[in-house]
């Protein structure tokens, strides 16, 4: 029942940093007046549950297109650029570890642990994997640690033998 809950925490976590990054992008790119702005913006956004990947995509064409549209106005490539930088912060340092993190139960500390250890180890696969099975693992833990402390062995009940033990 627990697991349930975190794996739709991890869920509607996502979710919501996904519909966050495509509202963002989609719009900052589209004030810009970026050629295709809205339709690079949503797709960015929604490539976001991947990690790094949507914002791999969205970057490459979208500074692909500013360099081709504003030619010499190094200017509003800049400001291509920062939006995409911007973006990654706050996805990064705010929205996953508030969204994702705080839904599950995780400290962003160990989230971000998770996806660097599971990217190392096991490439794109494991930074797909991570934030759930970190989940899975901070429940198994947390039950554990409860049934633990409810057992004799924590309590220090020896059973009803009426001594100390050795």
């Amino acid at each position: 029942m627990i697991s349930i809950a975190s794996m739709a925490g991890v869920i509607r976590g996502q979710g919501g940093v996904v519909l966050i990054d495509m509202a963002y992008y989609a719009t900052a790119l589209s004030l810009v007046g970026l050629n295709f702005g809205l339709a690079i913006g949503l797709i960015a956004g929604f490539l976001s549950f991947v990690p790094f990947l949507g914002f791999t995509l969205g970057f490459g064409l979208s500074m692909g297109i500013a360099v081709v549209q504003f030619g010499d106005n190094w200017v509003l490539i800049a400001v291509v650029f920062a939006i995409y930088m911007i973006g990654q912060f706050i996805e990064g340092n705010v929205l996953y570890p508030k969204l994702v993190g705080s839904s599950i139960n995780i400290n962003p500390v160990w989230l971000m642990f998770a996806l660097l250890a599971f990217g190392a180890l096991f490439g794109f696969v494991g930074l797909l994997l991570a934030v759930p099975l970190a989940a899975i693992g901070a429940v198994l833990i947390r039950f554990g640690v409860a049934k633990y402390k409810s057992s004799t062995l924590y309590l220090g009940h020896n059973g009803g033998t009426g001594g100390d033990p050795v």
